[in-house]
């Protein structure tokens, strides 16, 4: 396989090449070797732990009562729209039918090789890491709409939005696409993937509407429902982003594996740059403090920004990529807030700012790297390579935010005339949590919802009953009868006292009969905190001193009542 074979395979371009001089022509997106397969096949696996870090850093940023409604649309989003890609999308971004577009392409859907394909470990490797980037866009939106989104909805949405993600993702990295045609220059997806999600984020979180409350205080940001969760979130993306980079290889063959070891580093670098502007500028707003969101985001949009062109450039200029976007998304989510799109996670900020800048910037640093022709011989403008990288940059920007922006309205629009997207407002009050999944968390406030609820004829029948989380009740009914049952005992053992106490001790009243003797329950203990005394008269001489709470029963001639016991006629 020569430079420009695997340079075309590293951007996911589908070129038909011959493989070993002969007259069997392979797709470029499917001419894998060994070794290329297995580094493939391992990044997808990496790429997929992201969607523990979405689930992580989403749960963490929403109150309690949603953290676990967030959860399960993240896990719809594998489900449901990794099914739906293997129906329709893949054969959308990369299908080789006769009627493939520059628009779309058509063809190869419902994808299984049959054994004995040549082609079966390469065709399932690429639609494996095709899959993977086609999760991390749809589970981009499910932050956007926290906290408000009917979870019916959601699910309807996660279906369809394979197809919000894979018409744009063809246009780059299709044969068939327009936008690769006039040589349009994307590695990892900062623009199919992020940009894509970021407008989608942006869009969903605008026809939603604010949260209840949300700007009723002003414009700062609600409390964190678990900020230790949003910084585990960070540490996985960030791990997963390395194989999202290095992977868009596509292979360690050839000089292919210079570039993944570059894409790392240099996607760490865009980080470090990332990381230290958010600081300051947190330490610089805060008069001194450290906003939590203000770190991850700008940590995370830095990452958004260098995926682009991630092996395309130097250090200084990884560290100065990765600067700009994350002052761009920390800028931009006050600015969306005082737009009043509320984005309880950041995503637009995130993926759809910094992706345009992601974008962009392949224009202007972008090296030519040499021996692949990742970016058809052409450099940025800022290494001499003119304005025609630049402008088809910026051309691709502006066609994928014009595409998420009215897919996703139009795909809400359909859904809600079908099911409403907004959640009821008093389901919206007790939390999704309960009112979708029937969990119910203890001290958020849900007692006091429920309370306030109820004098406006609210249907609470199908809530009021469902046990707080981490409680088991059944063994809460045990322990309550144990409680009956020790009052019940208390009550024995203090009229065998007073019926077995000397007459003349008797505390009785005059005229006062054994039948008027009340029983007082005994307050000390409980019938966890007893213990039995030391029967040495039906020990038999087997009896220990260290097994006194369980006695060993020898020769027993007479059996003794034992005063702990109620005995009962």
């Amino acid at each position: 396989m020569d430079n420009t074979t695997a340079a075309m395979a590293a951007k996911g371009v589908g070129v038909a090449v011959p493989r070993n001089h002969s007259n069997y022509v392979i797709p470029g997106l499917y001419d894998l070797s060994v070794e290329d397969t297995n580094w493939v096949l391992t990044s997808s696996f990496i790429i997929f732990t992201m969607q523990t870090g979405f689930g992580m850093l989403e749960s963490g940023c929403v109150s309690i009562k949603n953290e676990v409604n967030i959860m399960m649309k993240n896990v719809i989003d594998i489900v449901l729209g990794g099914f739906t890609y293997w129906l329709f999308g893949y054969g959308m971004s990369f299908g080789r039918g006769p009627l493939s577009n520059p628009f779309i392409a058509i063809g190869d859907f419902l994808l299984d090789p049959p054994v004995g394909d040549a082609l079966m470990g390469q065709i399932f490797a690429a639609f494996l890491f095709q899959l993977s980037f086609a999760t991390t866009a749809t589970t981009i939106v499910s932050g956007a709409m926290a906290e408000r989104c009917n979870f019916k909805a959601y699910c309807l949405f996660s279906f369809l939005n394979t197809a919000v993600y894979c018409i744009p993702a063809g246009w780059v990295w299709g044969e068939h696409g327009f936008l690769n045609k006039l040589g349009a220059v994307d590695i990892a997806g900062s623009g199919p993937v992020h940009l894509i999600g970021g407008a989608s984020a942006f869009a969903s979180a605008a026809m939603l509407g604010p949260r209840l409350g949300r700007y009723s205080d002003g414009y700062d940001p609600l409390p964190l429902g678990n900020p230790v969760n949003a910084c585990m979130g960070l540490f996985v993306l960030w791990w997963g982003w390395l194989a999202f980079n290095s992977g868009s290889t596509y292979g360690v063959s050839g000089a292919k594996w210079q570039y993944a070891a570059r894409a790392a580093v240099m996607t760490m670098m865009g980080s470090f740059g990332g990381g230290f502007t958010s600081s300051i500028y947190s330490f610089w707003r805060h008069g001194g403090g450290m906003d939590i969101m203000d770190l991850i985001n700008g940590v995370l949009g830095s990452l958004v920004s260098i995926t682009a062109g991630c092996f395309l450039y130097r250090a200084w200029e990884a560290l100065v990529i990765g600067a700009i976007g994350s002052l761009l998304c920390v800028l931009a989510m006050p600015l969306f807030d005082r737009m009043g799109v509320d984005d309880p996670v950041g995503a637009s900020a995130v993926h759809g700012v910094c992706g345009i800048w992601g974008v962009i910037a392949v224009g202007l640093f972008a090296d030519n790297p040499i021996p692949l022709d990742t970016t058809n011989g052409r450099s940025g403008l800022f290494k001499g390579g003119g304005w025609y990288l630049l402008g088809i940059q910026t051309l691709s920007a502006f066609c994928l935010i014009c595409w998420g922006i009215c897919s996703t309205f139009l795909l809400l629009y359909v859904i809600n005339k079908i099911i409403p997207i907004r959640m009821d407002p008093h389901e919206e009050l007790l939390g999704a949590d309960l009112t979708e999944h029937r969990i119910r968390h203890s001290q958020i406030g849900l007692s006091r919802a429920i309370s306030a609820l109820a004098p406006i004829k609210v249907d609470l029948k199908n809530v009021a009953g469902i046990q707080p989380i981490g409680i088991n009740p059944g063994h809460e009914r045990s322990l309550d009868q144990l409680r009956a049952a020790e009052d019940k005992l208390q009550q024995w053992q203090s009229y065998l006292d007073q019926v077995s106490a000397p007459r003349g001790h008797l505390n009785m009243n005059t005229g006062q009969s054994h039948a008027d003797i009340t029983f007082k329950p005994r307050t000390a203990g409980n019938v966890f905190s007893r213990r039995l005394p030391a029967r040495k008269s039906i020990s038999g001489g087997l009896y220990r001193s260290n097994n006194s709470e369980l006695p060993v029963f020898g020769q027993v001639s007479k059996l003794e009542k034992d005063p702990n016991f109620a005995w009962v006629d």
